[in-house]
C-alpha cells in the first residue's frame, strides 16, 4: 500500500483557488471567456474555481487527453479522447488543468486550440510542477508550485484511485 504524505489540506486549497479566481475575474471582467477543463483530473478544481468567479458570464467545456495511463510518468504520446464542443473563434480561452508537469500535454492542447482562432489562450493549473518541465510553456495562473513527487487527491489520481481525497498528497511507492 502506498504511503500518502500531506501537501495541502482542503482549507488551504480553497484559499488558493479563491485567490486565483479573483485574479481571473479581474483579468476577464470584460472578456468572452471559455474555460476548458482537462478531464479527468481537473474536474474538481474547475468546479471549485467557477463557483469562485465573479464574472457575469462565461462558458465551460471539456477536453480529455491521455498521456499517463496507469504509470507515474507520462508516456509522451498524447491522445485526444474528447474534443471541445464550443466554438472558441474570437473568444478568450482559459485551459484549466490539474497539474502542469512536463508541459507536453498542455503544449499539445494549446497548439490544437490555436487552430480554432481564439482571441487569447491562457493556462490555469492547480499545480505547477517544475521538476520535469521540457517545454517553454508556463502557466498564467497557478495555485501551488512544487518541485517534485507524484501528487494525488483533489481530482488527481494514480491509476484512477485517490481522486476523492479532499487534500493533496505526495504518493510514496
Amino acid at each position: 500500500m502506498p504511503e500518502l504524505i500531506p501537501v495541502l489540506d482542503k482549507d488551504a486549497i480553497a484559499k488558493k483557488v479563491a485567490d486565483v479566481a479573483k485574479k481571473i475575474s479581474f483579468d476577464y471582467a470584460d472578456g468572452d471567456l471559455v474555460l476548458i477543463g482537462v478531464l479527468k483530473g481537473a474536474f474538481v478544481f474547475l468546479a471549485d474555481l467557477i463557483r469562485q468567479l465573479t464574472l457575469n458570464t462565461f462558458t465551460v467545456d471539456f477536453v480529455r487527453l491521455a498521456s499517463y495511463g496507469s504509470e507515474t510518468e507520462s508516456s509522451g504520446d498524447i491522445c485526444m479522447l474528447k474534443d471541445i464542443e464550443t466554438d472558441i473563434a474570437g473568444k478568450d480561452v482559459l485551459i484549466v488543468e490539474d497539474i502542469l508537469d512536463t508541459g507536453q500535454t498542455i503544449a499539445h492542447l494549446y497548439e490544437w486550440l490555436k487552430l480554432r482562432q481564439p482571441r487569447t489562450i491562457k493556462v490555469c493549473t492547480l499545480i505547477d510542477k517544475l521538476e520535469r518541465r521540457n517545454t517553454d510553456l508556463q502557466p498564467d495562473y497557478a495555485c501551488l508550485q512544487i518541485d517534485g513527487g507524484f501528487i494525488v487527491g483533489y481530482g488527481l489520481d494514480f491509476a484512477e484511485s485517490y481522486r476523492n481525497l479532499p487534500g493533496l498528497f505526495h504518493i510514496k511507492m
